[in-house]
């Protein structure tokens, strides 16, 4: 059974989502009750809602909206990781004013802005501030930007991170090699991890098994199966293949790894990272 630590839910009468209206395919809402009826089905047991980068004043009700869902019985709603704004000159207030039983981790989307932000001494410091939270940090960014990733990390060594999307490898353009080499030394530093989340969006609408496996694999290789965490990035990953589509790629993808590399891939490393309790 999995956790899915990559859901993304839009609720555009509660929730403001500016990006949206870019992107025509996924502007309309995302439910709750239409995602658990397909993640039932495919064996997901637990999910963390991610944030959806929402308009910064909308944040706090992101998380209580999450905090809602959480409280619905039988819910598989084990938590929010909190979008957030490292750069801002209020950002220990706002850490101090998160519930620490919702929110089990925090994300700055840093592909939508100018790359000195995660360069900057003050949002490195708000970034280490999270890791004494016990919180740990999503890494988002493009493929081009993950020699940022790895001076983000190590100017933060106390803090956990989590690399989304296997660092948005370009499959669709064949940008494989620079990617390979740029993640062989994000892997090195040991507070770091992967998510290997919704990539099938990455590719072009025609992917097949044989596409994703070279990413996955490397991930994988690099990171060890102790730092690895699966997502499904829904609804994103609908761009190029359905949830049930993604789930059924991951199985495959590991099909050879061993009981205990499955179990911490698919629940454990995340229960440990996030601090998850999983019923």
């Amino acid at each position: 059974m999995f956790i899915d630590t990559h859901l993304h839910l839009v609720s555009r009468q509660l929730i403001t989502y500016p990006w949206l209206t870019d992107v025509p395919a996924l502007n309309r809402d995302w439910t709750y009750d239409e995602y658990e009826s397909t993640a039932k089905r495919i064996g997901i047991s637990g999910v963390l809602h991610m944030e959806v980068d929402c308009a910064p004043e909308f944040i706090e009700t992101e998380n209580a909206f999450v905090a809602d869902l959480m409280a619905r019985p039988g819910s598989l709603m084990r938590g929010a990781i909190s979008s957030a704004r490292p750069e801002a000159e209020d950002f220990t207030s706002f850490l101090d004013r998160l519930d620490p039983k919702v929110v089990k981790g925090i994300r700055r989307v840093l592909h939508v802005v100018p790359d000195e932000l995660s360069q900057d001494t003050g949002f490195r410091a708000n970034v280490g501030l999270i890791g004494k939270k016990g919180l740990p940090f999503d890494i988002c960014v493009s493929q081009r930007q993950l020699e940022l990733a790895i001076d983000l990390a190590d100017a933060c060594p106390n803090t956990a991170f989590v690399l989304d999307h296997c660092g948005v490898p370009d499959i669709a353009g064949d940008g494989y090699k620079d990617w390979e080499k740029s993640i062989t030394r994000l892997a090195e530093r040991p507070h770091v991890n992967a998510k290997i989340s919704g990539i099938s969006a990455y590719a072009a609408p025609d992917w097949t098994l044989e596409t994703l496996r070279p990413y996955v694999e490397h991930i994988i290789e690099s990171f060890g199966w102790g730092r690895v965490l699966w997502g499904s990035d829904s609804p994103v990953c609908t761009l190029n293949s359905s949830l049930d589509q993604w789930m059924a790629a991951t199985q495959a993808l590991i099909a050879g790894a061993s009981e205990t590399e499955r179990a911490a891939f698919a629940s454990g490393n995340a229960k440990r990272i996030w601090n998850i309790e999983h019923l």
